[in-house]
């Protein structure tokens, strides 16, 4: 991956010395238990070349009075800005703001942004920003999605829409980022986002405002989303109690490796992986992911097998430069969700299909969407290349295990699946009938083997109504979970 300029790393490793703890990724940084909302963040004392902002001096005024590349140090206590929602601090390059223990940054209830526009090579640090109300889909913190932003070690919390917006090269490292209106990051940028790191964060009881509910299929809301990343780097981050998905990627996104992750206790998804390419999801814990949206659904009749992780219209594609050309799924532990690991693609959800939310989007091997249409459609390469495929998605290596006495939990809660619907729309569409679902299940390579399962596990294959045994899953026509364990039983020895 590309990487963020030096003297924001410098710096970045610089401020994490001054605030006593390790940088994310040495060892003591490993070692260390989740919580960055329980960490001490701040920075004592400032800098010898910083110019010191008390509460109650305008920090517009001063950075606009200010050289680019000029430090800043908030000393301890409220600051605020100018009682207008148009109240906002705009960075120039280089700029650093560093906030004393106890320094916050209050938007008041009034101020839609804290940091805005287009400067790159921002550094924000050891701050508390709260109580600013962002719009829908927009963002406190770099709300512009400028490139090159280091923010690490703040408390972002108890703001409207996003804590945060990213851009290109940004760095999102050791942050609280709770309870937020709508998620804690929106990683979204007109024209995408390359090279994104995301370390070492808590990122907990974000859609405060449950927007889902306001705009039922709004597909908005989380602890963070991702839009058209190429290249993310989400480690050893604790994503939990989210309302709605933890971490959830949505159209184009390509290039993710995500691992050493504790995801628990998120009312939907611990991972939703949507028209998008190309993931490593390793080592990480998945925990009671799934449950409230699991006995809803349940309550409601509805049997489909959501789960922890669900992987809809996404696959490897090696055309597509990445570190890997699978979702390679491997080394995790599953752990009482409801359900595990769902790879699904919907037969009627195609480019320049009337039944695509993503209605504007089109795959990368597709320029037009409008190509996605007859007598071009019925055959290759755009019969291919219209669909966002679930293909090539391995999972091994993994423990599945689950408590079937977990209350709601019927018989629901053991699942795996690789499915898809009888195709049916448009009347033009090529793709109707059980076409998806026999590619999904027996032609595109999705396999899981080698894993380790506790418990009493059913499985799900070609549509909703297929339920399987481990011996029918594992035996043809569907030869999946080779050399697995189930139990005691089972193995390659």
């Amino acid at each position: 991956m590309k990487k963020v300029s030096s003297r924001a790393l410098t710096l970045a490793i610089s401020l994490v010395a001054l605030q006593g703890a390790a940088p994310v990724g040495s060892p003591a940084a490993e070692q260390r238990a989740p919580g960055a909302c329980g960490a001490a963040i701040g920075v004592p004392s400032a800098p010898a070349d910083a110019t010191t902002v008390m509460p109650g001096t305008d920090l517009s005024t001063a950075t606009r009075n200010s050289p680019p590349g000029t430090t800043f140090w908030l000393g301890p206590g409220t600051h605020t800005l100018v009682a207008d929602q148009f109240g906002q601090v705009i960075p120039k390059d280089g700029n650093v703001y560093l906030g004393a223990p106890g320094a916050v940054l209050d938007g008041r209830g009034i101020n839609r942004a804290a940091f805005t526009q287009q400067a790159s090579g921002v550094v924000i640090s050891g701050l508390t920003i709260r109580g600013f109300v962002a719009s829908l889909n927009q963002g406190v913190v770099n709300h512009d999605s400028a490139p090159g932003w280091v923010i690490e070690g703040n408390v972002i919390e108890d703001n409207d829409g996003a804590g945060m917006m990213a851009g290109n090269g940004q760095r999102i490292l050791r942050n609280c980022l709770r309870n937020n209106g709508q998620y804690g990051i929106n990683a979204y940028r007109n024209g995408g986002i390359s090279d994104l790191v995301v370390e070492g964060n808590e990122i907990t009881g974000n859609n405060t405002d449950d927007w889902e509910a306001q705009v039922p299929g709004c597909g908005c809301t989380g602890g963070a989303k991702f839009w058209a990343v190429d290249g993310a780097d989400i480690r050893d981050n604790w994503v939990h109690h989210n309302r709605g998905a933890g971490l959830w990627a949505d159209t184009n996104n390509n290039d993710f490796v995500i691992e050493g992750n504790l995801i628990e206790d998120n009312d939907a998804e611990g991972l939703f992986y949507e028209l998008s390419y190309n993931l490593v999801l390793s080592g990480n814990t998945f925990r009671r992911n799934m449950l409230p949206q699991g006995r809803r659904r349940a309550e409601l009749g509805d049997n489909f097998p959501v789960a922890a992780v669900y992987i809809s219209e996404s696959g490897g594609e090696p055309r597509i430069p990445a570190r890997t050309n699978l979702i390679d799924i491997s080394g995790n532990m599953f752990s009482d969700n409801w359900s595990a690991i769902t790879l699904w693609e919907n037969a009627d959800r195609f480019c320049n299909s009337p039944a695509n939310t993503s209605g504007l989007s089109c795959t990368p091997m597709v320029p037009q969407v409008s190509s996605c249409a007859q007598p071009g459609i019925a055959s290759p390469p755009l019969l291919g290349d219209c669909r966002w495929k679930t293909q090539r998605v391995h999972v091994h290596g993994n423990t599945f295990e689950f408590d079937s006495q977990t209350p709601g939990c019927l018989s629901l809660c053991g699942r795996m699946a690789v499915l898809s619907n009888y195709g049916t729309f448009p009347d033009w569409s090529p793709y109707k009938a059980w076409t998806v679902s026999d590619a999904i299940t027996f032609q595109q390579d999705n396999r899981w083997y080698d894993n380790l399962y506790y418990g009493p596990w059913t499985f799900v294959a070609h549509n909703a109504g297929r339920g399987l045994s481990p011996e029918a899953w594992q035996a043809a026509p569907y030869n999946q979970d080779t050399c697995s364990t189930f139990g005691d039983s089972g193995g390659c020895g």
